[in-house]
């Protein structure tokens, strides 16, 4: 596409670009320089590049661009260093393994496999395993790892360096691994893929509630997995569970942007095809076992969900029991939460209100808006308005997403 353009589409140009194959770009720099701090900063390099160069032309393939660009900055960055013995063989291997005439294909997935397996080695902490990934392969910030973990950011940028650090020290093998050895990292690359998705459907702040390319990027990653561990039950459970939500996207926000609240949407939104694909991998994950792992009692909740032909014939009993089982399997304030939602589902608010009164009584989800969130809503169904109104105010003021701050705002608007 020729002609010059402005610094303002010549950065919107750029921005697409990373948003469509950012994660695929960084992992196919990866193979080639073999070091994950070199990739990140030579893939700056390149941007800054690209920002000046592409004023005047932009590149009919400006993944493959960024590539070749970035490939060439590492190549420079190395040569300006001190160039003992080991940097001249590093550079003659780099050069020699270039291809000059180097495409990019978007629909390549072996790439970033082998990158998510790289940064969930055993060698790392299983916190930092997940940590460094989602910020390596699937290029979330340091403040959405952050959110994800309930950490401060300085707390996680310090342990994604680190992360780095040991990675480049131990000279870790840039490499899918056996399939022995998957079983050993399949665990930490699951709670990526779990985590990326997550970030898609409640983005931690912007504009836009859903983030479509982070969505969509987990259930192609959860398929891929599938595909290469299929008698994974926990892999199988992961991805029926992204289908099952996944399903509901469309349902999710109105015409106007603003978060719609599961018992609003409109059914017949929902995807019925992605919806019977995650049916049929719940049955299949179940049967794989094992039955009560955390992804395949979260599938089973959402199936419950999905099968329900409207709000008032959902199946809570049976979401409370699975929550029970949940909270077995893998324990945590959040999942104490959703249980105690459940509960006010069956049992009435009050007993909703006691069990997260308890849970706010140890201070972790303070910071949580959508725990306020979920205590304001218990306390207006109660008719306790005053209570409610505070309870949404508080939730208002931890929010960091815009359609989520809106829909606050007006529940406190509609108390008064």
């Amino acid at each position: 596409m020729a002609g010059a353009v402005t610094d303002a589409e010549t950065t919107s140009f750029l921005s697409r670009a990373y948003r469509e194959h950012g994660a695929r770009i960084h992992a196919a720099l990866v193979r080639r320089v073999h070091d994950l701090e070199l990739a990140e900063d030579a893939l700056q390099d390149a941007s800054v590049a690209a920002l000046e160069q592409w004023k005047d032309e932009r590149p009919r393939d400006p993944a493959a661009w960024l590539v070749r660009a970035a490939f060439h900055k590492a190549v420079d960055r190395i040569r300006r260093s001190r160039l003992d013995a080991t940097k001249r063989a590093e550079i003659e291997a780099l050069e020699e393994a270039f291809d000059p005439e180097l495409s990019f294909d978007p629909l390549a997935e072996d790439d970033r496999l082998r990158l998510m397996f790289l940064c969930c080695h055993p060698a790392l902490p299983f916190e930092s395993q997940v940590a460094l990934t989602l910020r390596t392969v699937s290029c979330l910030t340091t403040v959405e790892i952050a959110r994800a973990f309930m950490l401060p950011e300085a707390t996680m940028a310090q342990r994604l360096v680190r992360a780095k650090q040991k990675i480049r020290d131990a000279r870790i093998p840039f490499r899918t691994p056996d399939l022995d050895e998957t079983g050993e990292r399949i665990d930490a690359v699951l709670a990526v893929v779990y985590l990326v998705f997550g970030e898609g459907y409640a983005a931690t702040g912007g504009a836009a509630l859903v983030r479509d390319d982070l969505c969509t990027e987990a259930l192609r990653l959860a398929r891929l997995l599938v595909d290469l561990v299929p008698s994974s039950g926990p892999a199988a459970g992961l991805r029926a569970l992204l289908l099952l939500t996944d399903a509901r996207r469309a349902a999710r926000v109105d015409p106007a942007g603003d978060l719609v609240l599961l018992e609003d949407q409109d059914r017949s939104l929902w995807n019925r095809e992605a919806t019977a694909r995650g049916l049929a991998e719940v049955e299949r994950a179940i049967h794989l076992g094992p039955s009560r792992h955390p992804y395949t009692l979260q599938a089973a909740i959402a199936a419950l969900h999905a099968r329900a032909p409207s709000p008032a014939e959902t199946d809570w009993r049976q979401i409370v029991s699975l929550y029970g089982l949940l909270r077995e399997a893998s324990p945590s304030p959040v999942v104490d939460m959703n249980h105690a939602v459940a509960v006010a589902m069956v049992d009435g608010a009050r007993s909703g209100l006691a069990l997260l009164d308890a849970i706010g009584a140890e201070g972790e989800l303070d910071g949580e808006h959508l725990f306020h969130a979920a205590r304001a809503d218990l306390l207006r169904r109660e008719g306790n308005l005053a209570e409610a109104r505070q309870a949404y105010e508080r939730a208002a003021a931890r929010a960091t997403n815009e359609p989520e701050r809106r829909f606050l705002a007006r529940r406190i608007r509609e108390l008064g």
